[in-house]
């Protein structure tokens, strides 16, 4: 509680479980989130959060995973900041209904897509990113006027603390509602209706929500992880692609859903890039990465044991570190070569300071190993010729790829960011997110004129008008849109025939 200098007087965020859906229900119902004013004023009060309390934030960090200030403010609060500003201003925009181009005989009749938010959402963050996985949903929610329920991973206790403690400050208490507990809490939080629920996490979890979700139709949001791999060519730079592969593996000591999990590396460089990966490593942490103030700490002893047993296991070579200090829940960064695609690092997502290395004979390897497992959250290809690089992206599929870097795409919020398939399912992130909270709604607003047309449906049928039904509704292979001038000439010329007047609809199709 060092961090945390505020007492009882705080108010609470929620009494009992059910009381925080409840109320979380209510303040939607009343209509309170459907107002720009209210939206806006909630996203600043995240921005304005992470502003004055970043010092909080930051020590709460360093004392869940050791995480470094460089890497707190870049990946955390400053990336929830410019989500929460990015929305703000962008708020109208977003929120504007849509006028889509429609079939010629409803071109009168003003189709819209307006977007709806869904209702009650619930956010169950992740303990690896534990303030940018909770408060980036939650500003993609509130942007499309949900209200939340929070659930903090319980293994980042500080941060979900002083997220309990600080944020009720700044946004509406009764419309975003924080849960903490472990799994038993999140099992019975997972019984309650909700309207939109988002998880981050493992797969195995993600199967326990999508079943609970599955109880009441909840459509569901699934940030996943799995094994993404960096494919290394002969035609790139080596020791610039070395450089970006270790940055994005061992930042946040490796404890990253979209770091490469694993470098498949062509035969005649590999021996190359594990001499890059070396100095790489010695550069960024130093001879002894334990006493580096930029290296984090495994989140707990049960995950360095498991980290750890991996290492142990493995039938590669280690050619750099591969120790550890369980006091310390350090692990060193660690790469290893000559991996089989058997081997106990390839078993699961290592999500630890571990890189194995894997030499291939051609892309085509590659790529068949890619797709022989789920597709991964990302997927990172090394080749300055875009043949290769095009090669690899169009024959496999995964949540993100990106060519010649690691990570970087995570930090565009014009790209969506989420899985496929075992990976995930659901984007979000600037634009995206504000869609994946909106339900877009179909509306047709019909004037109720217009009679002698619409008859054209009604029974008793004929062929006469079958045929005419069938020209306006239909769309032919290979035309575009017709112009406005022409349609509106069309659906005159159908109400002048059934009117009795079918030489005018002569003169039309005449001139089509």
């Amino acid at each position: 509680r060092e961090y945390f200098p505020f007492g009882p007087s705080l108010p609470k965020a929620f009494h009992t479980m059910q009381a925080a859906v409840a109320t979380a229900r209510a303040a939607f119902r009343d209509g309170r989130t459907q107002s720009i004013a209210w939206r806006k004023s909630q996203l600043q009060g995240i921005y304005r959060m992470l502003v004055e309390q970043e010092q909080i934030f930051l020590g709460a960090l360093k004392a869940d995973i050791g995480k470094s200030k460089f890497e707190s403010i870049l990946t955390e609060i400053e990336f929830v900041r410019t989500e929460a500003a990015v929305a703000a201003n962008n708020l109208e925009d977003w929120m504007q209904l849509e006028k889509p181009s429609v079939e010629l005989i409803n071109k009168l009749d003003g189709c819209q897509i307006r977007k709806q938010p869904f209702g009650l959402t619930l956010i169950i963050g992740a303990w690896n990113y534990p303030v940018q996985l909770v408060l980036a949903p939650l500003v993609a929610a509130i942007a499309a006027g949900n209200t939340a329920v929070l659930k903090p991973s319980e293994l980042s206790a500080n941060t979900a603390q002083a997220l309990a403690d600080v944020l009720p400050r700044y946004v509406d208490s009764e419309a975003v509602q924080i849960v903490q507990g472990g799994v038993s809490e999140t099992t019975d939080l997972l019984k309650e209706k909700f309207d939109f629920i988002m998880y981050t996490g493992n797969g195995m979890v993600g199967r326990i929500v999508m079943r609970a979700a599955a109880e009441h139709l909840t459509p569901v949001c699934l940030e996943l992880g799995g094994k993404s791999p960096a494919i290394v060519d002969e035609h790139t730079d080596i020791k610039t692609a070395a450089q970006r592969i270790a940055w994005g593996r061992f930042m946040n000591v490796g404890q990253t859903c979209i770091a490469a999990d694993y470098v498949m590396v062509m035969q005649s460089v590999k021996d190359k890039l594990i001499a890059e990966l070396k100095n790489a490593v010695e550069k960024m942490y130093g001879s002894d990465p334990q006493q580096s103030p930029d290296l984090g700490r495994i989140v707990n002893e049960r995950h360095w044991d498991r980290v750890m047993g991996l290492i142990k296991d493995t039938k590669g070579s280690i050619v750099v570190g591969g120790s550890g200090d369980r006091a310390d829940k350090y692990i060193a960064p660690t790469v290893v070569q000559d991996v089989s695609f058997d081997d106990s690092l390839m078993s699961q997502e290592i999500f630890g300071p571990v890189l194995p290395v894997i030499a291939i004979e051609s892309l085509d390897q590659a790529v068949a190993y890619v797709n022989k497992n789920d597709k991964p959250l990302a997927l990172y290809v090394f080749s300055n010729k875009s043949k290769n690089a095009e090669f690899v992206l169009s024959h496999t599929s995964s949540g993100a790829a990106v060519r010649n870097d690691c990570l970087m795409h995570a930090a565009v919020l014009a790209l969506p960011f989420g899985g496929v398939g075992g990976s995930g399912q659901g984007a979000y992130h600037g634009k995206h997110g504000f869609d994946l909270f909106s339900h877009k709604r179909a509306v047709m607003l019909k004037d109720i004129g217009m009679e002698a047309v619409n008859k054209l449906r009604y029974p008793p049928y004929s062929d006469k008008h079958l045929g005419i039904l069938t020209w306006l509704l239909g769309a032919k292979m290979g035309t575009s849109n017709k112009s406005s001038m022409l349609i509106f000439a069309i659906i005159a010329g159908a109400a002048a025939w059934v009117m009795g007047q079918p030489e005018l609809l002569n003169i039309i199709r005449g001139n089509r």
